[in-house]
């Protein structure tokens, strides 16, 4: 279960570790790829789009991610027969991370990746009271909780491999995700979650 999370056995790896480690995993998915985002803010330095957001230029931020339009979205396109899930928690007022997220991650959801929107607040009534991990979960093999320092740069992660647990929190998030809503209707929906330049004329 999601709350046991923290008490699991686990393997600690660094950055570095955590990518050497999962690729190997994410080429043998035979059955589903599952992301829990609970951060509502994220550095990504090695990102050009999130270093225009950082300085405060939206235009640029979006003007880079529409630009790289193909490259986002090819891991989809190389991607097995798996389904590609993404429940990502929201709260409001929403971050300016997560309007740029979201309009981000839209282009992989155009290109197949199922990813549905929660808002944070209804999770007591789910029966999630406390803070949820962030969390990678590949099939029932391998389930990583990604670490974050508190202004959210990446520190690493925990390798866990106890296949009952990997099982429970699958179902868990299955719960989740069924409580969600699309990312395309909900951004169309919410337009104040949309970076400022396209609250009032985008479309997807």
């Amino acid at each position: 279960m999601l709350r046991n999370v923290a008490a699991a056995q686990s393997q600690q790896l660094t950055p570095d570790e955590y990518f050497s480690d999962f690729w190997p995993y994410f080429r043998e998915l035979e059955r589903v790829f599952w992301k829990l985002e609970t951060r509502q803010s994220y550095r990504e330095p090695d990102e050009p789009s999130w270093l225009a957001l950082d300085a405060g230029d939206w235009g640029e931020a979006i003007r880079l991610i529409d630009e790289r339009r193909h490259e986002i979205q090819r891991p989809l396109r190389e991607a097995g027969e798996f389904a590609m899930r993404r429940v990502r928690l929201v709260e409001r007022p929403f971050s300016r991370y997560l309007q740029w997220e979201l309009y981000y991650i839209r282009l992989r959801a155009l290109a197949g990746e199922h990813i549905r929107v929660l808002e944070a607040d209804r999770l007591p009534a789910l029966g999630f009271p406390g803070p949820l991990p962030e969390l990678v979960v590949l099939d029932s093999t391998v389930m990583y909780e990604v670490l974050y320092s508190e202004d959210g740069t990446l520190t690493g992660a925990r390798k866990i491999l106890d296949r009952p647990l990997i099982e429970s929190c699958g179902d868990e998030l299955e719960k989740l995700f069924g409580q969600g809503v699309e990312l395309i209707p909900y951004m169309t929906a919410e337009r104040d979650v949309l970076p400022p330049p396209l609250r009032h004329s985008a479309t997807f």
